[in-house]
């Protein structure tokens, strides 16, 4: 495994993991189990204005990161080998 092939698989993991973290950080827009479990914890306003903007954000940048990380990595990992 060359080092291209390093950084890609150490950039598909951070990237992985903080869209992972990302997803988990958004507000309940349901009215779930979900909710009603963290319905103390959050008021009505949560989840509006730019905090919940930038948070969109920052997810989908780190989830296109990850889907080009893994593209790249389709066409130079080598064929057969780990």
């Amino acid at each position: 495994m060359g080092p291209l092939n390093l950084i890609l698989l150490l950039l598909m993991f951070v990237s992985g993991v903080a869209t992972i973290l990302l997803i988990l950080m958004h507000s309940g827009k349901g009215t779930g189990v979900s909710d009603m479990i963290a319905s103390t914890m959050y008021n009505s306003a949560a989840g509006s204005g730019i905090m919940e903007k930038n948070l969109d954000r920052l997810t989908v940048i780190t989830a296109v990161i990850f889907g080009i990380s893994i593209c790249v990595m389709c066409l130079t990992f080598p064929l057969g080998t780990i």
